[in-house]
């Protein structure tokens, strides 16, 4: 009888093993089923970025990214649910699963790659470095930052690049790059004469110059790792081929180029 009872006991814990891998296969492979069945994506973003993404006076999230995401939203046939958190917080809340992809001006890196999934590209860019509105300051490249204090947004491709080609590299002291979580609290800053350089993406470094009295001192492409992605759960192949596809499509039928024209971008 013994003998018998722990053989009902072995295969009564094999099946719940194999339920409970087989659940889990689908927490981690199937995100795209999950988010059509319950019919809400939701998507992490740092509302602090216009003309990609911010908040309007009303409370309501706006700018390009937004009108992109809901586009692609509205083409799954669910409802877009936007999360604001703190720009280097996102990859993080992706990876833990309490969001279901994040777009927010975010640059596919290889690093980056190493955590999360990208989508394609849905836009190209170039970088800008922002001086205050009446500063002598002369940029004829990127290096040309390594002179003076210089701000960017923790956890972007811009504060990396930074931190790896000047910094690490002895170009430029340790005490003169500074980063902050929001990218209005830096412009402040430069407007104030604490900070001498702003280096962050060059669309909303026209926007963000025009409001915090700044002024645009260079625009370049060399400190460009890769346009603007989606990030996705790492593994999700069924999620991130349907915001490829949707990406392509709204590419082909003017969609992405439209909403381009209306925030003003290039």
């Amino acid at each position: 009888m013994k003998v018998k009872a722990v053989k009902r006991i072995a295969i009564v814990a094999v099946a719940v093993m194999t339920v409970m891998g087989a659940a889990g296969a689908s927490l981690a492979g199937d995100l795209l089923q999950s988010v059509k069945e319950r019919g809400k994506l939701i998507v992490g973003t740092s509302a602090d970025y216009p003309p990609y993404e911010s908040v309007d006076a009303s409370g309501n999230f706006v700018g390009f990214d937004m009108d992109i995401i809901r586009e692609i939203g509205k083409r799954m046939g669910v409802k877009v649910v936007i999360k604001d958190m703190g720009f280097d917080t996102l990859i993080t809340a992706l990876q833990a699963k309490k969001i279901d992809a994040v777009i927010a001006a975010m640059q596919y890196s290889p690093e980056r790659d190493e955590k999360v999934d990208f989508s394609i590209v849905y836009r190209k860019i170039s970088d800008a470095f922002l001086v205050k509105a009446d500063s002598p300051i002369t940029l004829n490249s990127p290096e040309d930052i390594a002179a003076y204090k210089v701000a960017s947004q923790t956890g972007t491709i811009q504060e990396k690049w930074m931190l790896k080609n000047l910094v690490d590299t002895g170009k430029m002291k340790k005490n003169q790059a500074f980063s902050y979580e929001r990218v209005d609290n830096a412009a402040m800053d430069v407007a104030a004469g604490r900070i001498d350089v702003l280096f962050i993406q060059s669309d909303p470094a026209e926007s963000l110059a025009e409001k915090s009295g700044l002024k645009i001192a260079l625009i370049s492409k060399e400190t460009v790792v890769a346009g603007q992605c989606i990030a996705v759960p790492e593994g999700e192949k069924g999620l991130k081929a349907e915001f490829d596809k949707l990406i392509e499509a709204m590419r082909a039928d003017g969609t992405i180029q439209k909403i381009t024209d209306k925030h003003g971008l290039k």
